[in-house]
């Protein structure tokens, strides 16, 4: 039986994630954390989520990264069988 050959793709660029910053704000901290970022920053925004949301989303990145890396082990698998073997 012959072999098929397919030629295989490159891979895309790997990522470049820029740092993200969180910031734990309570009653407690408020007022001193204020004051410290829009010294450092200027504006100030909120943006916030339950602890519930916050493990969520930690949970969804988690099963996004377990997916990437299963459809990885898919390609391997696939370019390993299209390619040729040396002997």
């Amino acid at each position: 039986m012959e072999k098929v050959k397919i030629p295989t793709v490159s891979r895309p660029k790997p990522l470049q994630l820029s740092d993200t910053r969180v910031f734990v704000v309570t009653k407690d901290n408020y007022e001193e954390f204020v004051k410290e970022f829009t010294d450092a920053y200027g504006d100030l925004a909120f943006v916030a989520l339950s602890m519930k949301d916050y493990e969520n989303l930690a949970l969804n990145v988690a099963d996004i990264k377990r997916y990437l890396e299963q459809q990885n082990e898919i390609i391997v698998y696939y370019e390993k069988a299209v390619t040729e073997e040396k002997e």
